[in-house]
């Protein structure tokens, strides 16, 4: 099979004109920001730039997507991951040295600096674990060097403390935000080339710096031509070919870890080859897009859930790059001290957001594959909004079934044996496991003492604990269509042990009103609890000025 090609060229570069011109040149042409200077070729100059305006506002902008993209433009063409060749060994040989110059400079930085310590190294657990972060800073910086697959690797392993050691997940929380932005002059030829028009036709605004950067794209705030404020979300030039090629050596080592024995459980290879899927579904803009104006539809698919909402696409102004869509304003779900501020109740905006994540995932199809905290809001009008539709996914009917099994058996009756049939369906258990009642009653003496825990009282560590011990008693294998899912629920308990630490997440009835109407409805008359609906507001408190914007 041939190495990969790289994606279309971008359109040309234009090296004389830098984002501040861009800006000037929008405010020239735009009604607002007409130019009245003396002479006649000053005049004519503003003339010419007066009938652009005014034929932008006199016939309404219509990209290629406008109705929506077409149908091709939905298939995600992934190379193949199996695929080695010459130029991943040159990379392969790139990323080793990166790493390991990152690393060594970082310790010879902390044993040059703290050379009495470094000489306690075996005997002092102090002088570890400082070590221990000196080189989590290395590694995360090389990350950082390396290009987006490697940051992407550093938000799992920021989304996931858990699972790694506290010192790496506390220095990979910088890939989360800490993203060096592209120049917005070339963010601004991707966007003019995608929608085959001039920017000073396409807006009245355009802000050249980025109200946020991240692994496969930043987002521009801008004014359209119409007035209507959006944001534009732009995809970094030529990432296609490099991230593809990053995954496929991250593959061969996967497969090493996959030879030990943790390692077989957490099923390395099958995390990267989701990665895999995941990132060329990302890099397709017009299906993330398609996926974002599905989600917001299906919020309201069962007339509740009008405390939640998505921004909605403007498709008149998206491209296979560019995707333009509803402004919004308000907080990240993580900045817990400003969301107190708000008087919002923190609980039971947790439980409307993801109540509606639950019912993408069991009864929709596709769910948000992405929620952490730069992702989900809490706006200025007391609503949450989920953003950023780049991850999303979808569980294949099996599982989902094994899912909404485990969830009913939990939540709604204590029959195990239909959760150890459900993971013998799917794979997760043999099918010479044992006799199904016996395997039940262990699984119901393990679990159900943490399911009754609040998420003030749970320890995340101790559930992995557990977890892990009852994969290696049954020989159980993860199952990686379910990677994703555990992960936005590890993202879900973050904020709730901040937000509502006396929530019980695994018991909430709410969360299933509209997966189980028939059996939430009698489950909560016997026990005599009162579901929320949407009379209630997610905040009390009067609504404030000066907030972030989306």
């Amino acid at each position: 099979m041939p190495p990969d090609t790289e994606p279309p060229a971008e359109p040309p570069e234009r090296p004389e004109a830098s984002a501040a011109d861009a800006v000037s040149a929008f405010a020239a042409t735009r009604p607002h920001g007409r130019a009245h200077a003396g002479g006649n070729g000053a005049r004519r100059g503003a003339n010419d730039a007066e009938d652009v305006a005014d034929a932008a506002d006199a016939v309404p902008f219509a990209g290629p997507y406008v109705g929506g993209p077409p149908l091709e433009a939905l298939r995600v063409d992934a190379p193949s991951l199996s695929w080695f060749g010459p130029a991943e060994l040159a990379r392969g040989a790139r990323i080793g040295l990166v790493l390991a110059i990152f690393l060594l400079v970082k310790a010879l930085r902390y044993g040059l600096g703290h050379p009495r310590r470094a000489l306690r190294l075996r005997r002092d657990p102090d002088v570890r674990r400082a070590l221990a972060t000196a080189a989590s800073d290395g590694l995360v910086e090389a990350f950082m060097a390396l290009g987006p697959t490697f940051v992407k690797l550093g938000q799992l392993i920021a989304s996931s403390p858990g699972m790694f050691p506290r010192p790496l997940a506390d220095a990979c929380l910088r890939t989360l935000s800490d993203v060096p932005p592209v120049p917005a002059e070339r963010a601004l030829a991707i966007v003019e080339g995608d929608l085959g028009a001039p920017a000073q036709y396409v807006f009245r605004h355009f802000d050249p710096v980025p109200l946020s950067a991240a692994s496969i794209a930043q987002v521009h705030a801008c004014v359209l031509a119409d007035g209507r404020a959006a944001v534009l979300k732009v995809q970094r030039p030529a990432i296609r070919t490099r991230m593809n090629r990053d995954l496929r050596i991250m593959l061969r080592l996967a497969k090493l870890v996959d030879r030990t024995e943790r390692g077989h459980l957490i099923n390395a290879p099958g995390i990267v080859e989701d990665l895999h899927r995941v990132t060329n579904e990302e890099l397709n803009f017009a299906l993330e897009a398609h996926r974002q104006s599905q989600f917001r539809t299906n919020i309201a698919a069962f007339g509740d859930n009008r405390w939640i909402t998505a921004p909605e696409v403007y498709w008149d102004h998206c491209g296979p790059r560019v995707i333009c869509m509803e402004r919004m304003y308000g907080t990240p779900m993580d900045r817990f001290a400003e969301v107190r501020a708000r008087g919002v109740d923190g609980e039971l905006v947790l439980r409307r957001g993801l109540k509606v994540w639950m019912e993408a995932a069991l009864v929709h199809g596709p769910f948000h594959g992405d929620v952490h905290a730069g992702n989900i809001w809490v706006l200025d009008d007391g609503r949450a909004a989920y953003l950023d539709f780049g991850i999303m996914g979808e569980l294949p009917l099996p599982h989902r079934d094994a899912m909404r099994d485990a969830l009913y058996t939990v939540a709604i009756d204590g029959d195990y044996t239909r959760i150890v049939r459900a993971w013998q369906e799917i794979g997760i258990l043999g099918p010479d496991v044992g006799p199904v009642d016996e395997v039940a009653a262990r699984l119901a003496l393990v679990l159900d003492p943490m399911f009754d825990l609040t998420l003030g009282e749970s320890k995340l560590a101790d559930i992995l604990t557990q977890q892990l011990e009852l994969q290696q008693e049954y020989q159980a294998r993860a199952a990686r269509e379910l990677v994703l899912v555990s992960k936005q629920i590890m993202y879900f308990e973050r904020y709730a042990k901040e937000l509502a630490p006396d929530y019980n997440m695994a018991r909430d009835l709410f969360l299933l009103r509209n997966v189980f109407p028939e059996a939430v409805e009698r489950a909560a008359r016997d026990r005599g609890i009162t579901i929320p609906d949407d009379s209630i507001p997610s905040t009390r408190a009067p609504q404030r000025e000066g907030s972030p914007e989306i």
